[in-house]
């Protein structure tokens, strides 16, 4: 009698359908998996600390560029490096106007009576001072100053008046003296943000000329708030300019005034001036002339051009 054995076969079956619910809930959390928002925590995990590394990367970069732009942001009427730490210093050097139109020479060159000879010189200081004569017509001018002296400061937002209407003879209108043969030279002192001038409350330099020690003397004893200047001298270089440069008149002080410092970058401001006006100097010959300023703060330096100046004058 054959013998009848069965086979098993396996069918494939058409999977499953889940519903929708189903499929959502398997995406929050998979059982057979355990996957959670369908990645399993071992990915998650790596994707954590990847994101952690780059975001950490990214926040460190930004803090470094925010460093770097606060650091070296300028502000445009504040320097970032000052005085001693700045190329300028501490200790301001000293200017003079008229300059001659070669930036390498020095010489002040005319011929006394000649207009078309001095006209140059006259031309360059109209041009210097139109500034100072003009304040309304400047940025910021006329609206913040402030009439100032030893005696009424400037109060804050405001600065102090230059004016050079009075100074004759080194005004326009009497060709500042150079049709004379006794030209004025104005002096100012380089601008250095926040540099504030320490005046001389004890004894003087022993350098400083006998004529200016007797000046402050008396300023103390007189009025001894105009002592506080800071102050300035002109003299011939060498013997023979000191005999040939002649008398000297210093036109409004013998100084800058202390009430024009500290320098802020104010609008409007304008640096002090001195008109050195030299009376008689002798003509046909070249005269050596250094004029220096005086401070406790002040540094002398003929090398570095720090608190003097040197320039030569010849009338022919």
């Amino acid at each position: 009698m054959p013998s009848h054995r069965m086979e098993e076969f396996e069918i494939d079956r058409k999977p499953t359908r889940k519903p929708a619910k189903q499929k959502f809930y398997d995406f929050l959390y998979n059982d057979e998996t355990g996957a959670i928002l369908g990645r399993t925590p071992e990915s998650w995990g790596k994707i954590l600390i990847f994101y952690a590394i780059f975001y950490a990367v990214l926040i460190s970069l930004f803090a470094i560029c925010m460093a770097t732009f606060l650091q070296h942001f300028i502000n445009p009427r504040v320097p970032r490096l000052q005085q001693d730490g700045g190329l300028i210093g501490a200790s301001p050097g000293l200017g003079f106007r008229p300059l001659p139109a070669d930036v390498r020479s020095t010489l002040i060159w005319y011929k006394g009576t000649g207009y078309d000879s001095y006209k140059y010189w006259e031309d360059q200081l109209i041009e210097f001072l139109s500034e100072y004569k003009k304040k309304g017509q400047t940025a910021g001018a006329g609206q913040n100053i402030h009439n100032c002296n030893f005696g009424s400061l400037p109060p804050p937002g405001k600065i102090c008046d230059v004016d050079i209407q009075g100074w004759k003879p080194c005004i326009e209108e009497d060709h500042f003296s150079f049709h004379k043969s006794s030209p004025c030279i104005f002096l100012k002192l380089n601008r250095i943000y926040g540099w504030r001038p320490q005046f001389y409350e004890g004894g003087l330099p022993q350098d400083m000329p006998k004529d200016l020690q007797a000046h402050i003397q008396n300023l103390r004893t007189t009025n001894s708030s105009y002592a506080n200047m800071v102050w300035v001298s002109c003299q011939g270089e060498t013997p023979a300019d000191k005999e040939n440069i002649g008398p000297i008149q210093y036109i409004p002080h013998q100084g800058f005034p202390g009430y024009y410092y500290p320098y802020n970058n104010a609008e409007g401001y304008l640096s002090p001036l001195v008109a050195v006006h030299l009376v008689r100097p002798r003509t046909g010959i070249i005269i050596n002339i250094e004029c220096r300023a005086w401070a406790s703060n002040i540094a002398y330096s003929r090398k570095d051009r720090v608190g003097v100046v040197h320039f030569e004058l010849m009338i022919e």
